[in-house]
């Protein structure tokens, strides 16, 4: 899922996953416009997971970021889901954009969407995939 503002797009892609086998989400923050992402600022990201999904670290920082430059900053979530089907996950993020003359505060809701099936379902399909 991407959603675009004036000054960033913040994309979380689906994620497919197999029941009971970590996998790994991602939650990009993009500047537009001229917009970059504050590189000293806190940045977080506070996943709230429904039962029966794990997130190895539900509130994310700084410290946790994948990729961290001005045009982008990345989050690599990772999870485990233990039952199969169509899983939103609800997320807040929490940055600062930046241009030459101003900063401004974002706050962020984002639903990471996960894609899960059974170990013989993905087996049946990597079969299918030949």
């Amino acid at each position: 899922m991407a959603r675009a503002e004036s000054t960033h797009t913040v994309e979380a892609p689906e994620v497919a996953l197999t029941t009971g086998k970590a996998g790994s989400a991602t939650v990009t923050v993009l500047g537009r416009n001229g917009w970059h992402v504050n590189e000293e600022a806190p940045i977080t990201l506070t996943i709230n997971a429904p039962a029966g999904v794990a997130i190895a670290k539900a509130k994310l920082s700084r410290t946790d970021l994948a990729e961290s430059k001005p045009e982008r900053a990345r989050f690599d979530v990772q999870v485990t889901a233990e039952k199969a089907g169509r899983q939103p996950v609800q997320a807040e993020a929490r940055f600062v954009m930046c241009q030459e003359s101003a900063c401004k505060p974002v706050k962020e809701t984002v639903t990471l969407m996960l894609e899960v099936s059974t170990d013989a379902a993905a087996k049946g399909r990597s079969k299918k995939a030949r």
